[in-house]
């Protein structure tokens, strides 16, 4: 018979849970890392992954992407534990992981071991905000920061082997924060949005910005 529709994934109407988004995450880097997949290509399918709600969104995501005989990874019920230098946690509740900062005519910053929700929306209006994510500890693997500046500024700093990815707009401003020269596969990316108006959004690595390497597995010097 031909022309027979795809059986559907048989947990297709169940929930999707961090670990199961996790693992399509890892095989999205991967694909990108072996060329089967291009920048583009592989931050259309990041962002189709964290707005998975369940394991039936998932599963087309990586279907031209798992090698024959293997199972598809958001049906696997385990996932390795991170071996990155970055401290990552995942949160009780992945949908309550946002937050939000406002500065008007001022000025706000995070840093020492704050925690990195999965999107962070900051408003910086003829004001600035300065986010040292340093030591902070990720609430996963991907996180997204939404970024406005109109008239003002927001500086963003990595911690080293974080990877950067920049798909804001800048008018009459500038727009491009930067990450690790030297990005680990098992770290965080942080992905930033939005837009400067009149204003900037930019960053550094955490080396860059402070002059020098950190030290320690996944705890570092306050500066």
């Amino acid at each position: 018979m031909e022309n027979l529709p795809d059986r559907p994934h048989p947990h297709a109407h169940l929930r999707a849970s961090d670990i199961d988004r996790d693992q399509v995450v890892d095989v999205l880097r991967e694909a990108l890392m072996s060329g089967r997949l291009t920048q583009e290509e592989h931050g259309e399918r990041l962002e189709q992954t964290l707005e998975a709600k369940t394991l039936g969104e998932l599963e087309p995501i990586t279907r031209d992407l798992v090698v024959p005989g293997q199972p598809t990874p958001a049906a696997q019920p385990a996932a390795t534990a991170s071996t990155s230098l970055v401290p990552i946690e995942e949160p009780a509740d992945p949908e309550q992981s946002f937050d939000t900062m406002v500065a008007i005519f001022g000025g706000g910053e995070r840093n020492g071991r704050w925690r990195v929700k999965r999107r962070t929306n900051a408003f910086a209006v003829f004001g600035g905000h300065d986010l040292d994510m340093t030591n902070a500890v990720f609430e996963g693997r991907e996180v997204t920061i939404w970024a406005f500046a109109v008239f003002g500024g927001i500086d963003i700093t990595v911690p080293e082997g974080v990877t950067v990815r920049n798909e804001g707009v800048g008018i009459f401003g500038g727009f491009g924060a930067r990450g690790s020269d030297n990005p680990d596969p098992n770290a965080p990316v942080v992905v930033v949005k939005g837009l400067a108006l009149f204003g900037g959004v930019g960053g550094q690595s955490s080396a860059k910005r402070h002059g020098k390497k950190l030290k320690g597995k996944g705890h570092h010097e306050l500066h």
